[in-house]
């Protein structure tokens, strides 16, 4: 089963835990304008109790699940399968995040699972090391974030958004790489772009900001001109 590519540069909305319930539906609605009136893919990860009104109401977001198990429909409980995310309108799902970290074993079977069903992936690793590791296993994205620096006021420096992309691209080309941890600004996003990413991913920096709704455009708005112009002034 095929699902759609998603195409550099990209724009990844992650709420976590922070948001549910009519807060989160009124981020993913402007995400969801957003996303329709810019031509750059947007990512929209949700609680797993809210992706099936999230993927009803907003039809230009890429809806994407925090997590999913490796296993197959059948004799489980409390666990979570490809199948009923796709069922629901699920487009991509987050793997391997520090918060619920999986096994090389249990990644390497639900990228597969993922795949079986029409699922994009996005795996986060730590190091350029690990990148290179989980780009062996044809993940579409590799998310590159320091675990130290989630949730920080600090951007991954220079150096490690550099070569953790050179690292990650050398072992798998076609693998995306998205860098994420720190974001708080446009002008962050703006140098991330510049440095290599092929796509950013915000949580703090747009639910914890004065205006997240602003924020949150003016960081799009950044991505889809880098998008149309190839580079940011």
């Amino acid at each position: 089963m095929v699902n759609k590519k998603i195409k550099a540069p990209f724009f990844v909305v992650n709420p976590k835990s922070f948001l549910f319930g009519e807060s989160l539906m009124d981020l993913a609605r402007h995400a969801d304008q957003l996303a329709e009136e810019y031509p750059i893919d947007i990512l929209f990860t949700a609680p797993l109790t809210e992706l099936a009104i999230v993927a009803k109401e907003c039809q230009n977001l890429i809806v994407t699940a925090q997590h999913m198990d490796n296993i197959e429909c059948g004799d489980s409980m409390g666990r979570v399968f490809a199948e009923s995310l796709k069922h629901i309108g699920v487009q991509a799902v987050v793997l391997n995040h520090a918060d619920n970290p999986m096994s090389c074993s249990d990644l390497s079977k639900a990228i597969q699972r993922a795949k079986d069903v029409g699922l994009l992936t996005i795996v986060c690793a730590d190091s350029g090391q690990e990148g290179q590791a989980l780009a062996v296993l044809g993940p579409d994205i590799v998310l590159a974030e320091p675990t130290e620096l989630i949730g920080s006021h600090q951007i991954s420096d220079r150096n490690y958004v550099i070569s953790t992309i050179e690292k990650i691209k050398k072992i798998n080309p076609c693998v995306l790489v998205e860098q994420g941890a720190g974001i708080r600004s446009a002008q962050d996003v703006a140098e991330l772009l510049r440095l290599g990413a092929d796509g950013v991913g915000v949580t703090s920096g747009i639910v914890k900001a004065e205006k997240p709704i602003e924020m949150m455009k003016e960081m799009i708005e950044v991505v889809a001109i880098y998008g149309k112009k190839g580079s940011i002034l």
